[in-house]
């Protein structure tokens, strides 16, 4: 397995694969498969070049098996924070050290950004194995937001999660 920061050229495997997770894991996601379905390639190609936002991916031979973003802040009181979204595995590949290695790189690409001293990100409460995966890395709970997301008539809770780098 390889990994590398998707360019344009990817934005078909990208949407894919975030397709795939909004429908497996709608829960995990401010998006939802409805929204997204229907959003041309030349979207998902736009996001890869967009300044301060960095996805990066993990590839099973040719096939993407796992992605994540990370977004710096532009604004003069903010940049001195990023954040990590749209962590997504593929279930076939889960339990192989992929979100990990997601989390690291993305991590270190942090401590490369000039000026970049904490990141932050947000995990629905009852995902146990996500929280466990990020609390091994150093991030801590420094809040939570009951009722984030709704789905249909089902409510679930964000746990916010920080690591100062």
């Amino acid at each position: 397995m390889n990994s590398r920061l998707l360019t344009a050229a990817d934005a078909e495997a990208y949407r894919n694969l975030r397709l795939e997770g909004l429908q497996n894991n709608p829960e995990a996601f401010g998006s939802s498969l409805e929204e997204e379905k229907d959003y041309p390639i030349e979207m998902f190609a736009n996001r890869f070049e967009s300044q301060g936002s960095y996805t990066l991916g993990v590839f099973d031979h040719e096939e993407l098996v796992g992605v994540a973003t990370l977004v710096q802040e532009n604004k003069l009181k903010l940049k001195h924070k990023a954040s990590i979204f749209a962590v997504y595995v593929s279930p076939k590949k889960r339990g192989f050290g992929i979100g990990k290695r997601l989390m690291v790189e993305a991590i270190n690409k942090a401590r490369e950004l000039k000026g970049v001293e904490q990141l932050t990100l947000t995990v629905v409460s009852t995902n146990a194995s996500a929280k466990r995966l990020y609390s091994s890395l150093g991030f801590e709970v420094f809040g939570a937001e009951k009722r984030a997301l709704k789905i249909g008539q089902e409510y679930f809770d964000e746990d916010y999660m920080v690591l100062f780098l």
